[in-house]
């Protein structure tokens, strides 16, 4: 038996789904997506089925949500960011009622706002989401990024007029030195990872989150389908995951889908935080070095791991090559199935389904996945080509290749 290049962990949590419940009620995302629904050139992003990829790995279906096409960003972090941004306006007004988005953007409204400017860290796709927000309602903008940080996402934060900072460091540098900034010169955080005494902001972006699962559940009602049997999600601080599996445990409270988690190898903060076993949150220190640039983080956020270590089932963390392999199978699909165009982020959740479907899956991690030939599965694709230099390296130059001794494997 060949042996894997992934780690894994099985995972049963409490399934006590009452902070599920509580922090993503469907309420909630009905309200995130009346707002998102005013955002100029808004529309739904599409679901993607691949009947033929579903056919060869022996799964009913492989539904992947194209945030890709999301507005002109590339990226499904506007909604987290944009929504926040909402929710800060609305608090600083003092209404309970809904506020437009024209409204936010009016003169009256600023003047009773006040001079903010907006502030975040980012490895690149959530303050360019800031910036944008930002940008469109008439607000300043600082964004800090580490020194790995690729110039053309930083050309694309700085594209929407926010100055951008570069730290030592990696994402968690980043992330503490704007902290700390924000309070010498009273710049306003909007951070999608939480820390002590910080948690109502990341909890914004992650109920904005679920604008893109409310679709997601429109489309496959559309489709006669109640619900996915199976999600996998990717995470770096843990947001995005929190949000999806805290969004299907409050609406399935009693059958909800199994959930499979996603991280690079070399930054699984949310896997060892989980493995702990203590209900803490682990560090992973280094420079974080995974071409997963939107997952490259050492420090989960606490509201995202409770909502997780709580109801996912299982945990992995998967090596580049897992990642490339997911870009190139969605550039390059089986005949009849539609092309997707996925950044290194987006595309590891398909990487990972097609690698755990290789013959060398270990049988209690077979077990614990039940995938089988009435499974279907949902992914989200959460970015587009957002680093064309990256992109072209890994597609047509073959960055990080699958190692040999995997490309025999038959698929079952």
């Amino acid at each position: 038996m060949i042996q894997n290049d992934y780690k894994y962990l099985i995972h049963h949590g409490s399934k006590d789904t009452t902070k599920a419940s509580q922090m993503f009620p469907i309420e909630t995302a009905r309200k995130a997506r009346v707002f998102h629904r005013q955002i100029p050139g808004y529309k739904m992003t599409r679901l993607v089925s691949l009947p033929e990829l579903s056919a060869m790995l022996g799964v009913e279906g492989i539904y992947i949500k194209d945030e890709a096409q999301r507005l002109v960003l590339n990226s499904f972090k506007v909604m987290g960011g944009s929504f926040a941004l909402y929710n800060f306006i609305k608090k600083k007004l003092g209404r309970e009622q809904e506020v437009s988005f024209e409204y936010m953007k009016s003169k009256e409204c600023h003047d009773i706002v006040g001079d903010i400017t907006f502030a975040s860290a980012t490895d690149g796709n959530h303050g360019r989401g800031i910036a944008w927000a930002s940008q469109q309602l008439g607000y300043k903008c600082v964004i800090y990024v580490h020194n790995e940080t690729s110039k053309p996402r930083i050309d694309a934060i700085r594209s929407y007029g926010a100055h951008v900072e570069v730290v030592d460091g990696n994402y968690d540098d980043a992330v503490r030195k704007i902290a700390e900034d924000a309070k010498k010169y009273n710049w306003e955080i909007i951070s999608d990872t939480s820390w002590d005494g910080y948690t109502e902001i990341p909890t914004w972006i992650m109920q904005g989150y679920t604008t893109i699962l409310l679709e997601a559940q429109e489309q496959f009602a559309g489709l006669g389908i109640t619900r996915p049997t199976h999600v996998f999600v990717q995470a770096g601080v843990g947001a995005l995951a929190a949000a999806t599996v805290g969004f299907y445990t409050a609406l399935f409270p009693n059958d909800p889908p199994k959930f499979v988690i996603v991280e690079p190898d070399k930054a699984p903060c949310v896997f060892e935080s989980v493995k702990a076993g203590d209900g803490k949150c682990h560090s992973i220190k280094g420079d974080l070095d995974t071409i997963m640039a939107g997952l490259a983080c050492g420090d989960p956020s606490p509201i995202a791991l409770d909502i997780l270590d709580a109801n996912a089932d299982v945990f992995v963390q998967m090596p580049d090559y897992v990642a490339a392999r997911g870009m190139r199978i969605l550039s390059c699909p089986l005949t009849g199935d539609p092309f997707v165009i996925s950044g290194e982020s987006g595309a590891v959740p398909l990487g990972a389904l097609f690698t755990l479907k290789n013959d060398n899956c270990p049988e209690d991690l077979k077990e614990a996945l039940a995938l089988d030939e009435h499974s279907i599965v949902f992914m989200i694709n959460t970015e587009g080509n957002t680093d064309p230099v990256q992109f072209r390296r890994v597609i047509w130059d073959g960055l990080d290749p699958v190692p040999k001794k995997f490309t025999e494997i038959d698929i079952k």
